[in-house]
């Protein structure tokens, strides 16, 4: 089962927690001066190194665009890894969380994402295999710098965790400008709901570790759990506070979004995740009570585009087709459920 069809603890405020490693291997070139040759040889090491664990393999050269693109929207892959051309390929560990890209950035990305505030979980997931990796295959490493990654940025422990909250009421109450510059003295950074360059949909924002050099695993696990438990403070308390016509005001807008999601012929990418925002603190506050909130999670991933062509099978060739065939695909999964 997908990591967003599962129910994970602090529901209301956090939608996943991800630990991702960069590693790369000693006297193997980055980008376009590694050649295809020495490319797969890459990738078969891995795989080697893989052997035993349960990892399953994709040819990314193999897949379609809209394929690749849809495990982009499950956030099991990077954008820019969907993209991307040449030898590539991604492991995917079953019935777990892991999964490594070969050849994105680095050459090695593994990660594990799990829903709710898991980080220590989804760290000790990573670690095993991580330490796997280390016994298995000639990973740079400085002793001073740590891993050595293509980036800058990323030298030391190589590691980024990473938490996906849910924050309307701290978005509508303006705070999000100041508490992104709280976070930066902290070390942290925040981004939208698909990584860096990408815009908050549905008051969907990644926190994470912006310093990997010169800190410990631990040190950034701890600082960011801290502060995400600070947030998630805030957010609810803010919620608690709205109340008189501003809160009769709030329930009539989830109530709406609840009959749009249900009953409308054509739903945009942008329409469904601002129904989505509206309905999950509709699920958070006791409002919408036959919807849960994993199964909310579950149909804003997979009413993405990619991720709608691939599961109904169709290829909506307008953008007014594509809206059609989304609000048919929610309809139905949502009657399902209804009627379970």
């Amino acid at each position: 089962m997908a990591w967003y069809q599962v129910k994970g603890n602090n529901e209301d405020t956090v939608i996943s927690s991800r630990i991702r490693f960069a590693r790369n291997l000693q006297g193997y070139p980055f980008g376009k001066g590694l050649s295809p040759e020495k490319a797969n040889e890459i990738i078969s090491m891995i795989e080697q190194a893989l052997e035993g664990l349960d990892f399953l393999k994709t040819d990314m050269n193999a897949l379609s665009p809209t394929a690749a693109r849809a495990l982009a929207e499950q956030h099991l892959i990077s954008p820019n890894f969907a993209a991307a051309t040449g030898p590539r390929a991604l492991f995917r560990a079953d019935g777990k969380s892991l999964s490594l890209m070969a050849l994105e950035e680095d050459h090695i990305r593994l990660q594990c994402i799990l829903p709710g505030l898991s980080l220590y979980d989804a760290y000790r997931l990573a670690a095993a295999c991580d330490d796997r990796l280390d016994e298995k295959l000639p990973i740079a490493f400085d002793e001073e710098l740590g891993y050595l990654t293509r980036c800058p940025t990323n030298l030391g422990t190589g590691m980024r965790a990473s938490v996906m909250l849910f924050l309307p009421a701290l978005t509508d109450a303006g705070y999000i400008p100041s508490l992104a510059e709280q976070l930066a003295k902290l070390g942290l950074t925040m981004r939208g709901t698909f990584g860096e360059g990408s815009a908050a949909h549905g008051a969907l924002y990644q926190i994470s570790n912006q310093v990997t050099l010169g800190v410990s695993e631990e040190d950034i696990l701890h600082k960011l759990t801290e502060t995400v438990e600070n947030i998630i403070g805030k957010e609810r308390r803010l919620r608690k506070a709205v109340t008189g016509e501003a809160a009769l005001l709030r329930e009539d807008r989830i109530s709406r979004a609840e009959g749009t999601l249900r009953y409308a012929r054509r739903l945009t990418s942008e329409e469904l995740f601002s129904l989505y925002r509206d309905l999950k603190q509709g699920i958070a506050l006791g409002i919408v009570t036959d919807i849960t909130s994993e199964t909310l999670n579950a149909l804003l991933i997979a009413a993405m585009p990619a991720m709608l062509t691939e599961h109904s099978g169709e290829h909506p060739q307008t953008p007014a087709a594509r809206d059609a065939l989304r609000a048919k695909f929610i309809k139905q999964a949502l009657e399902v459920k209804t009627h379970e």
